[in-house]
């Protein structure tokens, strides 16, 4: 099995820089601890420093929680409504017709995040395998400074439905032998050996554990599609079932879901609020070792 047509590597982006086709973004959120007594379990602080102090030529910044996101909800980073999510990609000159390219730092959660809110829009974009950090181990350019963006554009979403469910469908979804619910967070919390930050330890009832830190090599490039695959199917994630996906707040899980959809799954879907919210809500059923 190759890599995913979704990944793109440091390679082919240096080929690519100028190329007037090229839209180019840094997606880079920090987590940091929360004041404490806060009720939320972090805060969500957007990566504009680290992009001024360096970032690849051409590219611009998007702010996943300030522009991207529903911030009249209580958890972080969720899904905002297609008419907001259009003026704010029109904003930063997204065009379908061209070559789309998503990266962040540290981890490439925020790229796969951005990834699949395009997806669920009917926009196919590509991420950056390994990230700026490849990028610069590699000795490739960067500049510095704030982002210079690119022209606005009429961004038109054509949606995907059923790319984003809420606690109510899967908590119908329990016990139900024609869907697999995967939880991508590592496994001790998985198993509620550990306090969570997002509230009561534990998984959703019955579901399956595919960290999305397991697919993730060293240099921070996702594992190749074999190795994927069989991670997926020892937890009995088949393409047959209906595959619903959590973490914490809806980001590390859409590394799971890059992976799935270039492993041809296509069944898939992501509990958007996540542990965020269900771990919080003492009416809904949560299971521990």
């Amino acid at each position: 099995m190759s890599q995913p047509a979704a990944l793109i590597t440091t390679e082919q982006l240096a080929a690519m820089l100028g190329d007037p086709n090229l839209r180019l973004y840094d997606c880079t959120t920090y987590l940091e601890p929360a004041p404490e007594g806060s009720a939320v379990p972090y805060r969500a602080v957007p990566g504009d420093k680290t992009f001024a102090a360096g970032h690849i030529p051409g590219a611009d910044f998007l702010d996943l929680q300030g522009e991207f996101s529903d911030t009249s909800l209580q958890h972080f980073f969720m899904m905002p409504d297609v008419a907001q999510l259009e003026a704010s990609f029109g904003r930063h000159g997204l065009d379908a017709g061209k070559t789309i390219v998503l990266y962040s730092i540290g981890t490439v959660m925020w790229a796969t995040r951005f990834w699949w809110m395009l997806h669920s829009l009917g926009v196919e974009a590509r991420v950056l395998d390994g990230g700026l950090d490849k990028w610069k181990e590699e000795g490739r350019p960067v500049v510095t400074g704030a982002p210079k963006g690119y022209p606005a554009t009429t961004f038109k979403a054509a949606p995907r439905p059923g790319c984003f469910v809420d606690k109510e469908a899967v908590l119908a979804k329990i016990g139900d032998p024609a869907t697999v619910i995967v939880n991508a967070l590592g496994p001790q919390f998985h198993r509620g050996l550990e306090p969570s930050r997002y509230g009561r330890p534990g998984r959703v009832p019955g579901s399956v554990n595919v960290p999305a830190a397991t697919l993730v090599n060293a240099d921070k490039t996702l594992t190749n599609l074999a190795d994927a695959q069989a991670k997926f199917a020892a937890q009995g994630v088949t393409r047959e079932k209906n595959v619903i996906l959590y973490c914490g707040g809806g980001i590390s899980a859409t590394i799971d879901l890059l992976l799935l959809t270039q492993l041809g799954y296509d069944k898939l879907t992501l509990y958007d609020a996540s542990m965020g919210e269900w771990a919080r809500d003492p009416a809904l059923p949560i299971e521990t070792d």
